[in-house]
């Protein structure tokens, strides 16, 4: 029962201004590990953008697998950097989230596919390749990116055709940076 308060009291703290306070507070809770992963859950449905975020980050260093939904889930939060640290988290997953990251590349939310490709291309599994390809043909910018972007970081003949392609993009972005993976060789 102390312990859980304890907990409780610490993911309040990520709220904190002050940033110090805040990197403390995760080493702490990434120290604590698997007894925090429940209510660091919780807290990814916090009013609070800070708590969201740091919890976010703080199951993503711990590395829990029972978080992977609840993660996924916070992928389409209203903030930014809550998703951000939702994606950032998910990288830290594994070959454990690559299966409902590859579902994910399908959300109707441009953002949402978008973390999806970005985590695909931290975590670096082969598996996601075909998927990855397949949203190269997305509406958005930002999610041809990510694909282009993990494309380059699985890499491989198959990746390599794909960048090729990217290189003739409608965007920029996209262009330069399956050019920069091309020119990586």
């Amino acid at each position: 029962m102390e312990v859980e308060k304890n907990i409780a009291r610490l993911i309040e703290n990520l709220k904190d201004n002050d940033e110090l306070v805040q990197v403390q507070t995760t080493e702490m809770l990434v120290e604590i590990g698997e007894p925090a992963v429940d209510q660091l859950i919780d807290a990814l449905e916090d009013g609070d953008k800070n708590i969201r975020q740091g919890a976010a980050k703080v199951l993503g260093l711990i590395g829990a697998k029972k978080a992977i939904n609840p993660l996924i889930t916070t992928m389409k939060d209203d903030n930014k950097w809550v998703r951000r640290a939702s994606s950032g988290a998910l990288s830290n997953m594994g070959e454990s989230a690559v299966d409902p990251l590859i579902q994910t590349l399908e959300d109707e939310d441009w953002r949402v596919r978008g973390g999806a490709a970005w985590a695909l291309g931290n975590i670096k599994s082969p598996k996601a390749l075909d998927p990855l390809i397949k949203v190269m043909d997305d509406n958005s910018g930002f999610v041809r990116a990510g694909a282009v972007m993990a494309l380059g970081n699985i890499g491989g003949e198959k990746a390599e055709e794909a960048l090729e392609k990217a290189r003739k993009d409608k965007s920029g972005y996209v262009r330069r940076v399956a050019q920069d993976f091309l020119n990586k060789d």
